[in-house]
């Protein structure tokens, strides 16, 4: 493990991200650890500082965190039992992404084992947008809701809450979006997030919420409670929601993924059918980039019930019929979100390029699909970005954020430009007028301005350590195993090898848009594969350094391959 001199930093990269590689970690630092220097480095850089924190992070052990800790937990359960043992309707509403559509479905199969009549309700993103809409209260009242239960949404429904109340029918919260100084009149606003909250670990997905209350529910009743039944959708929700991969939230991600590989669910087993993915090979990349695009489509094309349903279908025939439909509207939410992306940078193009954030919008930007149209111009510009679809009269907006920024408590310097909006500090929502939209992006770019000053805005790619590939063993990759699961919070590690020699190179895709390479340092070669650079001027025996992590090389049985991350002439002639 080395230092790179910045005079050997390439200028010129595949992506045109500026490499960054990290320090060394203090010498004598977590000595005594189990694991080697470079896994000590790696989870030094992750926020481990003692030797008991990396004992625990190697093992992920159950925090055990008493799910009584958290806020309006006991009003929470004592309405719920009320409810069930005096047979009143309860209404589940959740959101239309993968961590709302699984913590529905936590609670309404935890809620069904309990005893308790429950209906499920899922928003169409459409025709009603994020959140808690009154008509959909309205609605569940006239079939005889007395009690809903708002999953992953509801922290910021004051309105739409309190007239929920003047209909008689009760609310409860079980939420972790960022919380506003005016609370909604739930029974219950069970949030980690809110002030003074006694819970150990605020992060927790509304899926993992989901399953505390499901755990506490069960002790309440005096009925057993097994987590394996729900930690698969836990692990969904976690994942797909971009949750820090510490703590509870890794112990959750990690069951989750061992449940998964042989869930019972014929939902999820279809599903995993219908994209080619064994089950028993599932991991954290199989959840963020195979199941939840799936599960995603359903709301960004069609009506998240269908995810919903999915997940909650017994029947394994109807099952596969339903995770087709769903693997064909994720086909086209590909097609449609290439297009998309191709006319937002056309957008931006024609926009300031020193703003430090971007706001652009049009009508044939779909609004199923404008967070990752935001997503992937956060990541190229690295900036906070908010894509909008222009409406008649109003527009639906995703926004996506830097670490730097919270989008949200920008957001909310001016609701008053708003009907409605949500999110916590990465990513959030809103819907406004389009009369509204002119002085919301001045708002918007002028906070961006104030707090991003002297910030680089810069896209860069992050390196853990700059390592010789020749030395690269089965060990160290077995060491590396432990880590996982890798997502926010945890990142995979990447590291960078310089001066390597193509041994082979041919190119990938309808458009030539991948790279498969062979590489070579010293007497060891690998092989390599580079996603979506497109085409680029390499050639065998060219010289490279090559930024990467590790995975399984989809053409062989259980080998290695490296997934290159962004790569350059090499530097080692100048270093």
């Amino acid at each position: 493990m080395t230092a790179m001199p910045l005079a050997t930093m390439p200028t010129q990269t595949a992506t045109g991200k500026r490499w960054r590689l990290r320090g060394r970690f203090p010498d004598g630092a977590l000595e005594g650890a189990p694991q080697q220097p470079l896994v000590r480095h790696l989870m030094w850089h992750r926020g481990v500082r003692t030797v008991a924190e990396a004992r625990a992070f190697n093992e992920a052990r159950d925090p055990a965190h008493d799910a009584l800790l958290l806020p309006d937990i006991e009003p929470a359960l004592d309405r719920i039992v009320r409810a069930v043992e005096g047979g009143e309707l309860i209404a589940v509403y959740g959101d239309f992404d993968v961590d709302g559509v699984t913590a529905a479905a936590i609670l309404i199969e935890a809620l069904g084992e309990a005893g308790a009549k429950v209906i499920p309700y899922i928003p169409d993103r459409f025709s009603e947008g994020y959140g808690v809409n009154s008509a959909a209260i309205a609605s569940l009242h006239e079939e005889g809701a007395t009690l809903i239960i708002t999953v992953d949404c509801g922290t910021s429904s004051v309105e739409e809450i309190e007239g929920a109340r003047s209909l008689g029918v009760d609310t409860i919260v079980l939420d972790h979006h960022t919380v506003p100084p005016e609370l909604p009149p739930a029974v219950a606003l069970v949030n980690p997030k809110r002030p003074g909250a006694r819970y150990p670990e605020q992060e927790l997905a509304s899926g993992g919420l989901a399953f505390k209350l499901a755990a506490a529910l069960s002790d309440r009743l005096g009925r057993p409670f097994v987590p394996e039944r729900y930690l698969d959708l836990v692990a969904l929700s976690t994942v797909c929601d971009m949750v820090p991969l510490r703590g509870e939230n890794r112990w959750l991600v990690r069951e989750g993924i061992r449940a998964l590989a042989r869930t019972a669910r014929p939902g999820l087993r279809a599903l995993m059918e219908s994209a080619g993915s064994d089950p028993a090979r599932a991991d954290a990349s199989t959840i963020g980039f195979v199941i939840g695009p799936r599960l995603n489509a359903a709301g960004r094309l069609d009506h998240a019930r269908r995810a919903l349903d999915l997940l909650l279908e017994t029947d394994p025939d109807r099952a596969r019929d339903m995770a087709l439909h769903l693997s064909d509207l994720n086909r086209q939410r590909q097609a449609a979100t290439a297009a998309a992306r191709d006319l937002a940078r056309d957008l931006v193009a024609a926009e300031d390029p020193d703003a430090p954030l971007i706001f652009v919008g049009h009508p044939d930007i779909p609004s199923g699909i404008v967070g990752l149209v935001a997503a992937r111009l956060m990541d190229d510009h690295y900036r906070p970005a908010v894509v909008y679809e222009e409406g008649e009269s109003t527009s639906r907006a995703s926004c996506r954020s830097i670490p730097e920024f919270d989008i949200t408590a920008a957001l909310r310097t001016r609701p008053e430009l708003m009907v409605r909006f949500g999110g916590h500090r990465a990513a959030a929502g809103f819907t406004a007028e389009n009369a509204n939209l002119p002085a919301l992006k001045e708002a918007l770019v002028a906070r961006a301005a104030e707090d991003l000053a002297g910030i680089e805005l810069v896209p860069v790619l992050d390196i853990d350590a700059a390592i010789p590939l020749s030395r690269v063993d089965g060990k160290l990759i077995a060491s590396l195993a432990r880590l996982a699961p890798f997502g926010i919070g945890n990142p995979e590690p990447v590291f960078l090898s310089r001066n390597l020699e193509v041994a082979d190179v041919r190119t990938m895709g309808a458009a030539g848009e991948h790279l498969r390479l062979t590489l070579r340092d010293g007497r060891v070669t690998w092989p390599a594969v580079a996603f979506g650079v497109g085409p680029q001027d390499v050639a065998p025996g060219a010289r490279l350094d090559a930024v990467y992590t590790f995975g399984a090389d989809r053409g062989s049985n259980g080998a290695m391959e490296l997934r290159l991350l962004d790569f350059a002439p090499s530097s080692a002639s100048a270093s």
